[in-house]
């Protein structure tokens, strides 16, 4: 296959930051993607209506001239949130979803949830008006292993949850591992994304040749088995997984550092990323499902109509690109890569 027409596709799990980073990144999704769901973990975190408006309105501002793009806004669930900020949302028709992160659990999570059953009125009100729970599915307790946190959550955490609110609309995030994909074949209400580096690299990546920094994201590439399991999920036709990118942009600086940031930045190339994970496994002709049409299904919003044009070509994946500080490494940067968005 030469040539490879889909239509348009949205990103569902996007990191944009805000200012001058946010300025640099954007273009490179709009140029790729209809619609994404952006991530509410900002300093401060977007925790109200007032600050998803705020955002959002400096997103709109930020969009190339002449570019159209749709920011779908999350509000950052915290142990203080209450229903009402829950049905502002709701009846704003822009926020679309309530993000989980453990406290801790990764790039500016302090603010996140020390105790998930504090949240229960929250579920119990998101539950009625079917607006989705967005989870970065690890714990966070230093007695279990880095690699067995999303495996761990799913047993101490989200079965529980699931018990107790069974109709809660729930989206696992960056999935990892075998144990999600089962848990999510298993349950209803329940989909997953799945992230490009989590489909192409297992967790050898990581120290191939040296410790590997623009490899480290969370949760933690995982052994090749949960690699297969991914890519059996995502090219299977399911319309439970779809596309979310977790495109998260950290300088060059944050991220070659003592103490690196956790994120791959994906955005530069990211559905050409995907039809070389879906080409790996002969099944080019499920990207577009994949890409394009479970999610704003999943979402409960209408699929894209535009088309892009992905070529058979083989470039390289710069180094390097302009960003804040000291400029920012996509994945797999220096590599080759094969399919090209035309």
């Amino acid at each position: 296959m030469q040539k490879l027409t889909l239509t348009r596709p949205d990103d569902w799990h996007l990191h944009l930051r805000d200012g001058a980073a946010l300025k640099a990144v954007l273009p490179h999704t709009v140029r790729q993607f209809a619609r994404a769901i952006v991530m509410p973990n900002l300093k401060p975190p977007v925790r109200s209506f007032a600050d998803a408006v705020a955002y959002r309105d400096r997103i709109m501002a930020a969009i190339p001239s002449g570019k159209h793009f749709e920011p779908l806004m999350t509000l950052y669930l915290t142990d203080n949130t209450s229903p009402e900020e829950i049905i502002a949302a709701k009846a704003s028709q822009f926020v679309k979803a309530v993000k989980y992160y453990p406290a801790g659990a990764t790039t500016n999570s302090e603010f996140g949830v020390t105790d998930i059953r504090r949240c229960d009125r929250v579920f119990e009100t998101m539950e009625e008006l079917e607006m989705p729970l967005l989870l970065h599915g690890e714990v966070t307790d230093r007695d279990v292993d880095v690699f067995d946190r999303e495996k761990v959550f799913i047993k101490q955490q989200l079965i529980p949850l699931k018990l107790r609110f069974p109709k809660l609309r729930v989206v696992l995030e960056h999935i990892t591992t075998s144990d999600a994909v089962n848990f999510v074949l298993a349950n209803n209400n329940i989909a997953a994304t799945i992230t490009p580096q989590h489909l192409l690299f297992n967790r050898n990546m990581l120290f191939k040749g040296g410790i590997r920094p623009h490899f480290y994201c969370l949760p933690i590439l995982k052994r090749e088995k949960h690699r297969q399991a991914l890519l059996q999920a995502a090219t299977s036709g399911n319309p439970k997984f779809f596309l979310g990118t977790d495109s998260a942009p950290h300088s060059r600086d944050s991220k070659e550092s003592s103490c690196g940031c956790a994120g791959c930045f994906s955005a530069l190339h990211a559905i050409e990323l995907y039809a070389e994970a879906f080409e790996s496994v002969d099944a080019l002709d499920k990207l577009e499902a994949f890409a394009s049409f479970y999610g704003p299904d999943f979402y409960q919003l209408p699929r894209n109509t535009e088309q892009i044009t992905l070529i058979k070509k083989t470039w390289r994946i710069p180094n390097e690109l302009p960003f804040i500080e000291s400029g920012i490494v996509p994945l797999g940067a220096g590599n080759e890569i094969t399919w090209q968005m035309a």
